[in-house]
């Protein structure tokens, strides 16, 4: 394991209402969060940065609102054309 160092005001743990353990897991499950939702780290990864496993991980997505599913705007639009597409064939399959 390697080491991150983060130096913050000494007062920065009161000001947001809580111990300095709980600001870094916080610290910890944030910067996790946001590589998951942009990308750069697999949920498993992110669940590991944030000391948490992945199922509690993906459980804190839904609490952060962060997307379990990183897809890029242009697939989810070529699925969603895709699906559209298959719809309307089985409906005209189904009028015949």
């Amino acid at each position: 394991m390697r080491t991150v160092t983060l130096r913050y005001p000494e007062e920065l743990a009161s000001a947001v209402q809580t111990t300095p353990e709980e600001l870094d897991a916080q610290i910890r499950l944030m910067a996790a969060l946001k590589m998951f939702e942009l990308g750069k780290l697999s949920s498993g990864k992110a669940a590991e940065l944030a000391g948490l496993s992945r199922a509690e991980f993906l459980e804190m997505c839904g609490r952060y609102r962060v997307s379990i599913f990183n897809y890029p705007p242009e697939e989810v639009a070529r699925e969603i054309e895709a699906d559209v597409e298959n719809i309307r064939k089985a409906m005209n399959d189904r009028c015949q």
